[in-house]
């Protein structure tokens, strides 16, 4: 759903960009609060998995594709803000590196890719999780249906915002139908990969899931005739291995680099939903060329490299490369302040 440079005016994709850029602020913020000595390392892991898993595009239709956006498997494994960041990256490597979503257009690709898809998925996921039973099992089904829901709701996210700034004259009822439609269809492929994805770490590490945390059922007592919870009992010393991240890390890295350097040869080549609409619509008549369109790495394929299948693979290990490093190292800083202001505020408590 890489929205491209042209299909949408100047003033709508400025608006965007602010709209971007302010959520960006507050999820910067946000992700202080979620991120711990435990999560911040696999956050950018998990920016580097979606960039790998949006390189497998799955047929949905005759002649259309889909890939996962990301949106719903982020929050639920990292947490909402950091989510809205993980894809943003994503995004931001994807448009400067490989010419795939517009520069101009940045704007509406996290508005409606990373900001709209996490908001809507999380939302879901929590009021899921506080009415089924207090299992793991319910925190994938509620990854499941998050997932399914949040691809229709960029769909319809994108629809308005080409109401407001589109630079065709299309029925924007046709639009919206057309749109909708093939994003249901996809909203499954998103729902089995983040529910499978889920299932898998929670099922080695929930205490790395985070919206798995506090789901413990409390053990009660009868006191009085009255049920009441039992108090906390003192949490018993992990072992070395169940504290450490870094074979889940290393799993995660190693099967994010198989996915884009081998697996991806084999992703239907069939335009993906947005793309086969904006044809059959008559949308991508204003296309514009990307303004990195002459980048080595353009369209997934290293310059100069003849061979499809080693030009397509080394350029999703670099894409995954390039996005581990630069996500790793926008939740190190991130982590480094929230370290820095808990030292801070130690401080200051100890001299009062």
């Amino acid at each position: 759903m890489h929205v491209p440079d042209g299909f949408i005016d100047a003033p709508t994709s400025a608006a965007t960009g602010v709209i971007a850029a302010g959520a960006l602020a507050v999820s910067l913020r946000g992700a202080r609060r979620e991120l711990d000595e435990r999560t911040a390392p696999l956050a950018g892991l998990v920016a580097a998995f979606i960039f790998a898993v949006q390189m497998l595009n799955f047929p949905v239709a005759a002649g259309t594709s889909g890939h996962l956006l990301g949106g719903a498997l982020a929050a639920i494994l990292v947490g909402p803000c950091t989510g809205v960041l993980c894809v943003s990256v994503v995004l931001l490597m994807q448009g400067i590196l490989f010419a795939d979503g517009g520069l101009t257009a940045l704007g509406v690709n996290i508005t409606d890719m990373a900001i709209v898809t996490t908001v809507v998925s999380y939302a879901v996921f929590r009021g899921l999780v506080k009415v089924l039973p207090r299992r793991r099992r319910s925190v994938t089904i509620a990854s499941f249906v998050a997932a399914l829901l949040s691809v229709p709701a960029a769909a319809v996210a994108f629809t308005l915002i080409y109401a407001v700034g589109g630079t065709t004259d299309v029925s924007i009822g046709k639009v919206a139908t057309a749109m909708i439609g093939v994003h249901v269809l996809i909203g499954i492929g998103e729902a089995v990969i983040t529910a499978l994805t889920v299932g898998a770490v929670i099922a080695v590490r929930p205490d790395l899931v985070y919206g798995a945390r506090g789901l413990q059922q409390r053990l009660k007592l009868r006191v009085g005739g009255e049920l009441v919870d039992a108090p906390d009992a003192a949490p018993a010393p992990a072992p070395a291995a169940a504290r450490s991240h870094r074979p889940l890390w290393i799993t995660g890295l190693v099967t994010s680099l198989v996915l884009a350097g081998f697996v991806s040869f084999y992703a239907s080549a069939s335009p993906d939903g947005l793309e086969k609409v904006a044809h059959d619509q008559g949308i991508d008549k204003t296309e514009k060329e990307h303004a990195a369109a002459g980048s080595p790495l353009a369209d997934y394929g290293v310059k100069d490299i003849s061979d499809a299948r080693l030009s397509g693979g080394l350029a999703g290990v670099i894409g995954v490369g390039a996005t581990v490093v630069v996500g790793s190292g926008v939740f190190w800083v991130v982590r480094r302040r929230r370290s820095a202001a808990e030292a801070s505020a130690s401080s200051t408590g100890s001299a009062a």
